[in-house]
């Protein structure tokens, strides 16, 4: 879309902050979504609004020297955006991985103000993380690791300024190393991470809540299709935190789920996934997807992830990495008649791809609205710290549904508002904005 807000716009963000090809495209969707909103509310322009969210309030970047279990010092580079406090404390996870660099971790931070937004509970958006690869490294490694990684983070962070979760890369073990050694430093025991044990401070779902968020959510979209999970073929990107949970509450629906994924390849089982054999090879022994033929010999393995979505389906939702979905995979998706498409991972799908998406006869879920569970279970997690309580699973499993009603509901009736009706892009950017902007407003030139 070519607008002169648009433009203004992109031209100051690749100015200033060059090579960061992810954030470039997470600003300029949004920039899109909100010219109606521009157009009939002069004073988001006129104060500025946009540009001044698009800067983030604060960026960390720092090293992390550890040593190896062979003696030998390593050194890690590390980072912190605490991008908007307007709803309330920066949230958003930790991501260790090698793809990590600055333009990643603002990408996410930036699609995490909007995220954090729908939800409706008290948070604003951040992120962080590091070019860590946990894969291959000891627990000991993990350990010495995350305590160097706190030992800098810590005083950036707090459970009413900043409150840090879980990202690819960073599990309940991390999260565990991460506690105890801020818990050691601050001498104060309090929810300053999110995603902790059940024992010491977490929430019951907060494992499932981004893969069972998503699942309501599209629950949502087949409903207004006029149909069900009953007999759907679901094909999932991934097989982590976010792939798991999102097929066993599909498989307990009533839908097949025939397809995973890892970095390496993909996983075809007709007869459905067995989520145990998942579950032994990624959360016991961290293995690879490919093992699945091991337990499974009907099931068939193909090298190279990315060819999962010629995998015919009625129910596509990519769980992976950022950009994962490209223009080619969409049409195949859409001449195979997928009827919906949920995003379980940040922003993957190309902006080609939603193109397609979006003109076609198909339900499509962007990530800022579709994978919201997580982060809402955090929240909640944050509210049963505050008041030294721990909710039952059915408890917060019922809040979460219904956190994911609001989301999709109030998707719905910004793009209404706004003369896009059924565009659940527009009205998930455009739902976020407002409240942010709004709250921006109220809060004077801060």
């Amino acid at each position: 879309m070519s607008h002169a807000f648009v433009d203004q716009i992109m031209e100051t963000v690749l100015a200033r902050n060059p090579s960061e090809s992810e954030f470039h495209q997470a600003v300029r969707e949004v920039a899109e979504s909100i010219v109606p909103v521009i157009e009939a509310h002069p004073k988001f322009a006129k104060l500025r609004v946009f540009e001044r969210m698009v800067e983030p309030e604060r960026q960390v970047i720092f090293r992390v020297p550890w040593v190896d279990d062979a003696g030998d010092v390593q050194v890690n580079r590390a980072f912190r955006v605490e991008f908007n406090s307007a709803l309330g404390p920066y949230k958003g996870g930790l991501r260790f991985h090698p793809s990590v660099y600055l333009g990643i971790i603002k990408f996410l931070g930036f699609e995490q103000i909007f995220k954090n937004a729908l939800t409706c509970t008290p948070i604003g958006g951040g992120k962080g993380g590091a070019d860590f690869d946990p894969k291959g490294k000891s627990d000991m490694e993990v350990m010495r690791f995350c305590q160097s990684f706190m030992s800098e983070l810590y005083r950036h962070i707090g459970e009413d300024t900043d409150v840090p979760a879980g990202d690819i890369g960073v599990g309940g073990r991390e999260i565990g190393y991460m506690f105890g050694q801020y818990k050691r430093l601050s001498n104060a025991f309090t929810g300053v991470l999110t995603g902790k044990g059940l024992d010491w401070g977490g929430s019951h779902v907060r494992t499932e809540a981004t893969g069972y968020g998503l699942v309501y959510i599209v629950t949502r979209a087949l409903e207004d299709r006029g149909t069900d999970w009953n007999g759907k073929r679901v094909v999932i990107s991934g097989s982590g935190n976010v792939a798991i949970y999102a097929t066993q509450k599909a498989q307990q629906l009533g839908a097949t789920v025939i397809a995973l994924s890892d970095s390496g390849g993909y996983i075809i089982d007709e007869d459905g996934i067995d989520l145990d054999v998942v579950k032994q090879i990624k959360e016991v022994r961290r293995g690879r997807i490919s093992e699945y033929i091991d337990s499974r010999p009907n099931a068939k393995y193909v090298e190279d992830g990315s060819g999962i979505w010629t995998v015919p389906c009625d129910v596509a939702m990519p769980c992976a990495t950022q950009n994962e979905l490209d223009a080619e995979s969409a049409r195949t998706l859409i001449a195979n008649k997928c009827i919906a498409i949920g995003e379980g991972a940040n922003m993957p799908s190309t902006p080609e791809a939603i193109d397609l998406f979006t003109g076609a006869d198909l339900t499509f879920i962007p990530g800022k609205a579709a994978n919201a569970g997580g982060v809402a279970t955090s929240a909640l997690e944050m509210s049963q710290n505050s008041s030294r309580f721990q909710w039952t699973f059915d408890d917060v499993d019922r809040r979460l549904k219904l956190i994911m009603d609001t989301v999709y509901d109030q998707c719905l009736q910004a793009a209404k508002d706004y003369g896009q009706d059924g565009d659940l892009v527009m009205g998930a950017n455009i739902a976020g904005f407002l409240k942010v902007a709004n709250a921006m407003i109220d809060q004077g030139v801060v």
